[in-house]
């Protein structure tokens, strides 16, 4: 049945517009952002689909068009669609962040993480540069490994932050294998960073793993 068949208070549209999108499933957003199904199958079946096949909003926010060719219903315009609707989001939280001291508002920094590394099938390495107010200058992807490493460079990131001009900086990077706990090496590389920046006198501020859904602070670990 299609879902303009239903009756009007169970369609995700209408219960969005009567309850706000909170009160809506995965699933059920999902088909507000399809708008239509296919032969056989309604907006919220293909919802539903995209939420089993990619296991997390996550994992479908980072797909390739390659991961999302052939899925019904779902093709490169509706790829395209959705890449822009996670930027604008991201580009939302860089304005928050952009906006006041970043650690006062550490819900949007991790929420700009999880939303650019959390889907990530391999490691990254990247950094926040903050001015002398801890407000966001600029942030980039530094560093890409394989599944388990990646190769940081601390000579290329104090480069990187004296062209931002920068006065702090927050590291981040991802664990594909989706357990957030920091290793040892993870516990050396940021002590190695932080000597190296101190040298030019740029504070290293926090250092986020982000795993899933999971995000872990040196910081708030005490291990900075």
């Amino acid at each position: 049945m299609r879902i303009a068949d239903w009756p009007e208070r169970e369609r995700p549209r209408e219960r969005l517009l009567e309850h706000g999108a909170a009160a809506l499933s995965e699933a059920e957003l999902l088909a507000v952002f399809l708008r239509a199904g296919v032969a056989g199958a309604s907006a919220l079946d293909l919802g539903r689909e995209l939420v089993v096949r990619f296991g997390s909003l996550q994992r479908l926010f980072a797909a390739t068009v390659d991961e999302v060719a052939g899925i019904r219903g779902f093709g490169v315009a509706k790829h395209a669609q959705l890449k822009a609707v996670v930027e604008l989001v991201r580009r939302a939280l860089i304005e928050d962040i952009g906006q006041r001291d970043s650690l006062s508002s550490p819900r949007a920094v991790c929420d700009f993480l999880q939303l650019t590394l959390g889907g990530r099938a391999y490691e990254v390495f990247m950094a926040l540069f903050l001015d002398s107010q801890n407000r966001l200058l600029a942030s980039e992807e530094l560093f890409r490994g394989t599944l388990t490493q990646t190769s940081v460079y601390p000579r290329e990131v104090v480069k990187t932050a004296l062209r931002h001009n920068a006065a702090g900086v927050i590291f981040a990077h991802n664990h594909p294998s989706g357990v957030a706990e920091p290793s040892r090496a993870d516990e050396l590389l940021t002590q190695t960073l932080k000597q190296a920046l101190s040298l030019v006198e740029i504070k290293t501020l926090d250092h986020f793993i982000v795993a899933g859904t999971r995000t872990v602070s040196f910081a708030e670990r005490g291990l900075l």
